[in-house]
């Protein structure tokens, strides 16, 4: 149930900031209460629902300044794991990155979107595999759902996808070529994207209404679906 919620969630099957009910998706998935009331509990621990009360459960949503301090938050993580990555196994970290970047360019080939962005999330996860801090991958497990279920709404228009596999390109011949400097100063260019459009319309709208909870390719657009570019 929680791998199922999370799923929908993350590729964007339910909208940010849509209101679930636990007694529908029971009686819509038939099963009991319990299973459902112990993933929105997990969920909400991973900041990826939200319970308040009057308000009832919500998928997350983010202000302007919540998608400023995720994007701080983020680069700080990453730049500090791929360092620590380069320094302690940079040869590993290179390796790891260029398998997937064949992935990548095979998804491209594919026109599969859905499996780049997935590619894309392992990417940055391999500075963390890399790295031997398991304290510093903690810390960022707190954002990384975040940022996928971010990556695969803005993330599918066609020149920003281009973008995106010329920079992680870019950056693992970095990696490669052992350079830590300048794969670091690749990395901050990457997520830095403050002046790009999408921040408008990843903040600005949202879902108020309960979204029933079917199978994805059930789910209906509804008024407050994110349009897929940057």
């Amino acid at each position: 149930m929680t791998e199922k919620l999370r799923h929908w969630i993350i590729t964007g099957d339910l909208e940010l900031g849509a209101h679930l009910s636990e007694a529908r998706i029971a009686r819509q998935l038939n099963v009991s209460r319990t299973p459902v009331r112990e993933a929105v509990n997990r969920l909400e621990r991973e900041g990826l629902l939200i319970v308040e009360p009057q308000r009832g459960t919500m998928v997350f949503s983010l202000s302007p300044c919540d998608m400023a301090q995720l994007c701080d938050a983020r680069q700080s993580l990453e730049c500090t794991a791929l360092r620590a990555a380069m320094n302690r196994d940079a040869e590993g970290l290179a390796h790891s990155l260029g398998g997937i970047i064949d992935g990548m360019k095979e998804a491209r080939a594919d026109g599969d979107d859905s499996a780049f962005l997935g590619l894309v999330t392992r990417y940055h996860q391999c500075f963390f595999d890399h790295s031997g801090n398991r304290f510093l991958d903690d810390a960022y497990q707190t954002i990384a759902t975040k940022m996928a279920a971010l990556r695969y709404r803005i993330g599918r228009h066609g020149a920003q996808m281009e973008q995106s596999f010329r920079e992680h390109l870019e950056l693992t011949r970095a990696a490669r070529a052992g350079d830590t400097e300048r794969a670091e100063a690749l990395l901050r260019l990457h997520i830095d994207r403050k002046e790009d459009n999408y921040w408008v319309r990843m903040t600005s709208q949202s879902s108020p209404e309960t979204q029933d909870l079917v199978e994805p390719h059930k789910i209906e657009d509804g008024p407050g679906t994110i349009s897929s570019s940057a």
